[in-house]
C-alpha cells in the first residue's frame, strides 16, 4: 500500500530516542523527509545522521516558546515544504501525589502540555489542506497509571485540546490525531518497570494483562504513527488510537 509519503516533510519532536525516534525512522523509510529534535545537539545530529540525507537533527526544548517557528522554518529551508508535525516528549517524572513537587509539575506543564500546545498552534497557522498534527500521548488518557501522577494529570488534558483542535481545523482540511501507547518496549518503560522491587515480575504481570501477551516494539508503534500521519489516513481526524496490544478493554 502506498501511503503517499514520498517527499512530504514532517517535524518530529523528542525523536532522538524512544517513540519519537521510531516514528521518524518509519517516516523516512516510507519516503518522507524529517526534521527531528531532541534537547541535546550531539544526539539530535547523530539520530538524524543514522537516517541519511532525508533527515536533519535540531536541538530544541519543547518548552521554548520560539521552538515551533524555528522548526517550521528549518523544514521549509532544508526541504522546501512543511506537511505535518508529530509532537512527542519524554515522560514527566514518576511519583505519587505526595512525591511530586510544584517545581516538577511546573516544568512538566511547560514541556509536556504548554509546549505541545504552542507547537500545534504554530503548525496550524502554517499548514495547508492535507496537513496533519499528531500527538504522542499515553494510555493514561483513558486510565491512570499508578506512580505516574503528573502524566495522568497532563495527558488527558492534552487529548482534550487535540479533540478541540480537530474540530477547529477540520473545515480547512487539516487533520489532528493522537496515539495512546501503553507498554511499548522502550528505555522509558524499562526504567519504569525497573523502579519496582522485582522488574521481571512486574513485566510478566503487565504482559499477562495484554491480550497479545507481550510488550509492543518501537517499530510497531512507529508504523501506526506513520499511517495516521500519512495521506492514506485522509479521513481520520480527532481520533485517539490506542497502540497497546489490546490492553485497554473498553470500547
Amino acid at each position: 500500500m502506498d501511503l503517499g509519503l514520498k517527499d512530504r516533510v514532517y517535524v518530529v519532536t523528542g525523536a532522538t530516542r524512544g517513540l519519537g525516534n521510531a516514528a521518524a525512522r518509519e517516516l523516512v523509510a516510507d519516503g518522507a523527509k524529517v526534521v527531528l529534535t531532541g534537547r541535546d545537539t550531539e544526539r539530535a545530529v547523530a539520530a538524524a545522521a543514522e537516517l541519511g540525507s532525508n533527515a536533519v537533527g535540531v536541538a530544541v526544548d519543547n518548552a521554548d516558546p520560539e521552538a515551533a517557528a524555528r522548526l517550521i522554518a528549518i523544514a521549509r529551508e532544508r526541504f522546501g515544504r512543511f506537511d505535518g508535525i508529530l509532537v512527542s516528549v519524554g515522560g514527566p517524572p514518576a511519583g505519587f501525589v505526595a512525591d511530586n513537587t510544584d517545581e516538577q509539575w511546573q516544568a512538566a506543564f511547560e514541556s509536556v502540555f504548554l509546549g505541545a500546545v504552542r507547537l500545534a498552534r504554530a503548525a496550524a497557522t502554517e499548514l495547508d489542506e492535507g496537513g496533519v498534527i499528531g500527538f504522542v500521548l499515553s494510555g493514561s488518557v483513558h486510565e491512570p497509571i499508578p506512580g505516574l501522577t503528573i502524566s495522568n494529570g497532563l495527558r488527558p488534558g492534552l487529548a482534550g485540546f487535540a479533540k478541540s483542535l480537530a474540530d477547529e481545523l477540520g473545515p480547512r482540511g487539516i487533520r489532528v490525531v493522537g496515539l495512546l501507547p501503553s507498554r511499548i518496549d522502550t528505555d522509558r518503560v524499562r526504567e519504569l518497570d525497573g523502579m519496582s522491587a522485582d522488574p521481571e515480575a512486574t513485566r510478566a504481570a503487565n504482559e499477562a494483562r495484554i491480550p497479545l501477551r507481550r510488550y509492543g516494539t518501537p517499530e510497531e508503534f512507529g508504523r501506526a504513527a506513520v499511517f495516521l500521519l500519512s495521506p492514506a489516513a485522509s479521513y481520520l481526524t480527532g481520533i485517539m488510537l490506542p497502540v497497546d496490544g489490546g490492553m485497554r478493554h473498553g470500547f
